[in-house]
């Protein structure tokens, strides 16, 4: 019975110490001193930066090279190229990756989900290896494509030499490379279907199981916190790039170089509650309220209502109330035909005398013309 209790004791310790320290009131400690070498907070939506320090240097990032690993294998599913359901057949040097892995079989089959839950989740450097592989055939070809699309998204201070952050002399990238990489991840939803789950396993093909664990503890313990990836090395230290999104407003973040995993996620935290404390994003313009009514030459209707093509949220200090200012220019002569989402004007947006988005003026239904009968009605009725 006495041992029965002790293993009880050890159980509860084991489930209590991982999360001591890491409760809200402790991320609440928005004014204490960072650790990291290199930080940035970014509001996702306008992409201005509300935050940063040293955040263009070259330095190593550790396992926050998967998001780029992740990335790449997200767009092959939307050129139709891959699916979750598709068999991932291993190879020995996938499953010999060290670091943290999820240990999976050489020369088996797993689907692609399984894969790519085991990147998101666990943060897996042999299931990384896995995708790289499918994908590209070997490795070395597919941080080639990963260096490629690093450049494509204009990651100046970035270069990958494989696809999972182990050490490599010649591998680094920058807090601010590492915020504009996270945007783009974050633009796919299947994304969020795997970001969020805190614990769940791999079932091996043999009956096996490995279970996984959320590298990124500010999916459960930070408010609004929905997306996340960690990374740790010697060289490194200790780095996160999370994102939370709290009403209408999403902020990106990243730290490079922390001096221990608990610093990570209390930066990481000290800065969501900066920008939430202190900005909000307000939608300046709107896509389903009409902007106003314009006459349209020889059209079967006198007026039509005009639109923004899409919506604007403008980033803002709370407590502002006219930092944005619109100004609409409709095309000189109007006439029908004229067919739904067809331009007709532009909607600029202004803060601090610099433009920061030119928006298309759209109908969002054909305008049909008068026809000559129609024509002699209308003048009739005029008179």
């Amino acid at each position: 019975m006495k041992k029965f209790l002790i293993t009880i004791c050890c159980v509860l310790c084991i489930c209590i110490i991982p999360l001591s320290g890491i409760t809200q009131g402790e991320f609440a400690k928005a004014d204490e001193a960072y650790t990291a070498k290199s930080i940035i907070l970014v509001d996702y939506n306008s992409g201005e930066v509300l935050k940063e320090d040293n955040a263009d240097e070259k330095l190593p990032i550790a396992s926050m090279v998967k998001m780029m690993t992740l990335l790449l294998t997200f767009e092959e599913m939307d050129k139709g190229n891959l699916t979750l359901d598709t068999k991932i057949t291993t190879t020995e040097n996938a499953s010999g990756m060290g670091g943290s892995q999820v240990f999976i079989d050489p020369y088996v089959t797993y689907t692609a989900e399984q894969m790519i839950k085991s990147v998101i989740m666990a943060s897996a450097n042999d299931a990384s290896v896995a995708l790289a592989e499918h994908i590209s055939g070997s490795e070395d070809t597919f941080v080639k494509k990963m260096n490629e699309r690093a450049k494509a998204l204009g990651m100046t201070n970035t270069l990958y030499a494989n696809c999972t952050g182990l050490p490599e002399p010649e591998q680094y990238s920058s807090a601010r490379d590492v915020s504009i990489l996270m945007k783009e991840l974050l633009k796919h939803d299947i994304y969020f279907n795997y970001s969020t789950i805190w614990m769940d396993e791999l079932v091996h093909p043999s009956g096996r199981k490995t279970e996984l664990v959320n590298t990124n503890k500010l999916t459960r313990y930070y408010k609004g916190c929905d997306a996340g990836k960690t990374g740790s090395t010697s060289e490194a230290g200790y780095c996160l790039c999370a994102s939370a999104k709290r009403d209408d407003m999403r902020l990106i973040s990243v730290v490079i170089g922390s001096k221990t995993g608990q610093d990570r996620f209390n930066e990481s935290a000290s800065l969501f509650n900066y920008g939430f404390a202190n900005f909000e994003n307000k939608n300046i313009i709107s896509s389903t309220t009409p902007l106003g009514k314009i006459e349209v030459k020889r059209a079967k209707i006198n007026e039509i209502e005009y639109y923004a093509e899409k919506p604007f949220y403008g980033l803002c200090k709370k407590g502002e109330t006219d930092a944005f200012k619109t100004e609409i220019e409709l095309d000189d002569s109007i006439s029908a035909p004229i067919k739904a989402g067809e331009k007709i004007g532009t909607i600029t947006v202004i803060k601090d005398g610099q433009v920061k988005e030119e928006i298309a003026i759209v109908v969002k239904e054909d305008v049909k013309v008068l026809s000559y009968g129609e024509s002699i009605k209308k003048i009739a009725s005029n008179w």
